[in-house]
């Protein structure tokens, strides 16, 4: 159920989880002790639109990942945090560089290390498939689509 919906002229930055929400939340590890994640590059192509819509983007990931890094590489003007347990700190102190309010940021995230954000923020989204406590989040958007399935798409379309 979709609880918020959201007015898109007042978002000014994009902030979102990765795992979850770029990705279907899965790890696949192989024999060799590698590791593997797999992106829709529908949710890649949402970036570039939200960002020549004049949006600020930014991700903000409990774990590290090679993933992040493509994608940083690939947009270069997006801020990416890795390894970070304390996300609300990295949130307000990313707003304050901006000089953005957290109502013109809108927050996707997926489980319970989100909630603060998603709490904070003044549009909060997450995915179909997140865990059930963040979606009974007062006015939460969920999302049709589940987390690496272009999700992260529905949101960019929205806002364009």
């Amino acid at each position: 159920m979709n609880k918020k919906e959201f007015n898109a002229d007042n978002i000014k930055i994009v902030v979102s989880d990765f795992d979850g929400i770029f990705t279907d939340g899965k790890l696949e590890v192989f024999s060799d002790g590698r590791t593997s994640k797999k992106i829709d590059y529908k949710d890649i192509m949402a970036i570039s639109i939200i960002l020549k819509k004049g949006i600020k983007f930014a991700i903000i990931s409990g774990e590290k990942s090679a993933a992040i890094d493509v994608i940083k590489e690939k947009f270069p003007v997006i801020d990416t945090f890795q390894n970070e347990r304390n996300k609300i700190n990295i949130l307000r102190n990313l707003l304050e560089k901006y000089g953005i309010s957290a109502e013109n940021t809108l927050y996707l995230g997926d489980d319970i290390n989100d909630t603060e954000c998603l709490n904070y923020a003044g549009y909060a989204v997450t995915v179909s498939n997140a865990h059930n406590s963040v979606k009974g989040i007062k006015d939460i958007y969920i999302t049709q689509n589940r987390g690496g399935e272009g999700a992260f798409r529905e949101i960019a379309d929205k806002i364009v």
